[in-house]
């Protein structure tokens, strides 16, 4: 198997779990009326730097950008499909961050960092409504085999 046959396949993995770093909207209209909107840290899948991205909750999909100004025609960083994520909560700890959560699913823990206690306990808890709310294919897909 080749590097890039390889990275397909890595690639359709994380998409199975809600996990790619994808640009594939699922058609929900990010740019208008969001269920939560704002700055968080989050780091590279690749490179572990932590970047400072403004990120979109709307329909069980966790969107971010380079900045604020989103549009129809803004092209997304990254989208985690939330309802096929596990849990959320504080991960200070597990990353030495004040205001540090974590978003989990059964394979993977995206990192996250907000501005202040307000701001993280606010994004827990949009993130973990979302992910009840969106959680019922996982149940679906589990009970077809």
């Amino acid at each position: 198997m080749n590097v890039d046959a390889l990275r397909g396949s890595f690639q359709s993995f994380l998409e199975s779990v809600g996990l790619a770093q994808t640009n594939d909207t699922g058609g929900v209209e990010y740019w208008h009326e969001p269920e939560r909107c704002g700055w968080l840290m989050k780091q590279g899948d690749v490179i572990k730097t932590w970047r400072r991205r403004w990120f979109v909750l709307k329909q069980g999909k966790l969107f971010w950008f380079l900045g604020p100004d989103v549009t129809a025609a803004t092209p997304t960083r990254g989208v985690v499909d939330v309802g096929k994520c596990l849990s959320v909560k504080g991960a200070e700890d597990a990353i030495n961050r004040q205001f540090g959560f974590e978003l989990s699913s059964r394979v993977d823990t995206k990192y996250y960092v907000a501005d202040s206690a307000k701001e993280k306990e606010e994004w827990i808890n949009a993130l973990g409504k979302a992910v009840v709310q969106h959680s019922r294919s996982l149940v679906e897909d589990y009970d077809a085999y």
